[in-house]
């Protein structure tokens, strides 16, 4: 019997790219369908992340038409990365589970080489960006430099590789056990395990609408990975300080070598550039330790990491 595979995708305010990515989702869930290669009550399972425009009603239209197209309603904005944590929980029967994003920047297509990695024994098939060429040389270098940085620190991520992968159920469930509220899913699942497989695509510009990750959010997205997985900055911090402390006491035997050979000046413009740049210094470290604050306050709390407060999959399964 073949495998029922759910294919989740998270939307927020997607009313412009909805009807040109459903059809072409479904014509890929279609495909594997007549190819025996999943089950016919496979679904698409788009999840609705507390859009304030039509992308709930479009949802609701294509579910009531097609028994293959189901949807979850978020009781607001969780984030992307919480609306895919919600797709990923609600599709527990589903034996194996994609999740790609609506703009179809990411090629559909990718897919069916993903459930043939898939059935060559793969539990986790990771889609890789091939190529870069349709970043701007900013997005392109700060990419690579991120990248550095998560090796350096010790996070274990794949290159390239965003949120387009497959993941059998064994697989989310360890993902699902592990508890924490600051979700940076692409570090996450690389820790979970399991044999793994590549399949590599080229990535499209934008169907239709307008980027959900802007500059800010990708600098968040960036900063909530670091500081997830690594205490290197605040290792970091106490070297910077022990650097700091070791010139304050170079600059002292200076000034008294010079108090002694009398010829002492008067610095005031060294004074005020040194007390703004360890005033600057000081700042940074500080809201350095406050993100772990942040976080370590956000996780106590144990808030849910979302909300479902419609669920169209349920109804399909009945």
């Amino acid at each position: 019997m073949a495998n029922k595979l759910s294919i989740v995708v998270p939307c927020y305010n997607e009313q412009e790219v909805l009807p040109q990515s459903l059809p072409v989702l479904k014509q890929v869930l279609l495909t594997l369908i007549d190819q025996c290669q999943v089950s016919s009550d496979s679904q698409l399972v788009f999840v609705d992340d507390g859009s304030v425009d039509q992308t709930w009603s479009l949802i609701e239209q294509a579910s009531a038409q097609d028994p293959n197209v189901s949807g979850i309603k978020l009781s607001r904005n969780f984030g992307h990365q919480g609306a895919l944590l919600a797709g990923l929980s609600a599709t527990q029967d589903a034996q194996l589970v994609v999740s790609i994003d609506a703009d179809l920047q990411d090629d559909p297509q990718v897919i069916l080489e993903m459930v043939q990695k898939f059935a060559e024994g793969a539990q986790i098939v990771y889609a890789v960006r091939n190529n870069r060429a349709t970043d701007s040389r900013f997005k392109r270098g700060t990419a690579e430099l991120f990248y550095k940085l998560m090796n350096w620190l010790g996070v274990k991520m794949i290159p390239d590789a965003a949120d387009f992968r497959l993941m059998s159920q064994q697989a989310v469930q360890v993902l699902l056990s592990y508890p924490e509220r600051n979700l940076f899913l692409r570090g996450l699942v690389p820790l979970v395990g399991f044999s793994s497989a590549k399949v590599y695509f080229q990535r499209q510009e934008r169907a239709a609408g307008e980027s959900k990750y802007p500059l800010r959010k990708m600098l968040r997205l960036a900063m909530d990975g670091i500081t997830s997985f690594s205490i290197a900055p605040i290792k970091l911090i106490m070297g910077l300080g022990f650097s700091i402390v070791l010139v304050a006491f170079l600059l002292l035997l200076y000034t008294i070598v010079q108090k002694i050979r009398g010829e002492v000046v008067t610095g005031w413009s060294s004074l005020m550039i040194s007390i703004w740049a360890l005033g600057g210094v000081q700042l940074i470290c500080i809201s350095v330790i406050g993100e772990y604050v942040g976080k370590i306050f956000s996780e106590v709390k144990q808030r849910p990491r979302f909300t479902i407060e419609k669920n169209l999959y349920n109804r399909k399964k009945k």
